[in-house]
């Protein structure tokens, strides 16, 4: 595949109608019974960028996973539509897992870390990193490499966003009425394409 090829709106319609084709070819059925309703286990909360698609690197397919995505994973309890995605999964849908998922070499982290553009909306967002590194700069400030402390604090965003995803009142209200819900905080890897659990999980019936 030439990484470098442009593609035009036309090239997607192209690839869609291949898609279906193939497809129709494997499973008739398939895409009737997906309209009809969707019944996915999984709610993924991950970071917007086109390099980290989740049902690519799971292998799950459509309608096996509720997908909200933003820059750098983030789970802001002010964030409206993170909050809406949330309440329908783990309200209406039942999804028993909620998946946390950051890489490595993060653009909003390394932003955050280093100095981002100069774009007010993007400024405001990387706050709630800073919020992130000014809780960790101890561990931080003992790591001399820039990459290794980009990477770690990737990892430790990952893990205040399980804890956020877990103060929520819907999530809470899950665990007390008895229900299995776990929340897990995992790390991509775009060097080998491998997923990391970073074994930050809470779950059962808190």
């Amino acid at each position: 595949m030439d990484h470098h090829k442009i593609l035009t709106p036309e090239h997607i319609f192209e690839h869609n109608k291949r898609w279906v084709e193939r497809i129709n070819e494997e499973d008739p059925d398939f895409i009737k019974t997906l309209a009809k309703e969707q019944h996915p286990d999984y709610l993924w909360i991950g970071c917007s960028d086109s390099r980290v698609p989740p049902e690519t690197i799971t292998g799950l397919e459509p309608g096996e996973l509720f997908v909200h995505r933003n820059i750098a994973n983030m789970v802001v309890h002010t964030d409206i539509n993170l909050l809406s995605d949330m309440e329908y999964a783990v309200r209406e849908l039942k999804v028993n897992h909620i998946i946390v998922c950051g890489h490595y070499g993060c653009g909003g982290v390394t932003a955050a870390l280093t100095g981002g553009p100069e774009c007010s909306n993007i400024h405001n967002w990387l706050l709630n990193i800073k919020d992130v590194e000014m809780k960790y700069e101890n561990i931080l400030n003992d790591i001399e490499d820039e990459h290794k402390r980009i990477d770690k604090l990737c990892e430790l965003n990952v893990k205040e966003q399980v804890i956020h995803v877990a103060q929520t009142l819907m999530v809470r209200q899950r665990w007390n009425s008895g229900d299995n819900l776990t929340i897990h905080g995992w790390i991509y890897n775009m060097q080998t394409g491998l997923l990391n659990d970073l074994n930050v999980s809470i779950g059962g019936t808190k």
